[in-house]
């Protein structure tokens, strides 16, 4: 299996130098491209529904799925670090079983 060559200029996402992410976001919005792709898979909305959510363009979201799906390991280790950035400071991420 080869390795993909990864897209270095994407038209719709852009860094943001005040955020401590290194993952992509929405150009002009506080919205990261993981963000909108985790609630389209969470949700199991079809793309013109997600396009709609948040309203953005298909021709974004296309873009947004293209590079959650190349920077998985990106994504993931912000992830972990967000997590272990919470419990250090004891907020809790499990849902409260109610009895």
């Amino acid at each position: 299996m080869t390795n993909q060559p990864t897209k270095t200029q994407w038209q719709y996402l852009e860094t943001r130098p005040d955020s401590w992410r290194k993952q992509l976001y929405i150009k002009g919005r506080k919205l990261t491209a993981f963000g909108v792709w985790s609630d389209m898979m969470v949700n199991g909305d079809t793309l013109e529904e997600t396009a709609d959510n948040w309203d953005i363009t298909l021709d974004a979201l296309q873009e947004v799925i293209e590079y959650c799906e190349t920077h998985q390991e990106l994504i993931t280790s912000e992830a972990d670090s967000e997590r272990r950035y919470l419990e250090e400071r004891g907020i809790s991420l499990e849902p409260k079983v109610v009895n």
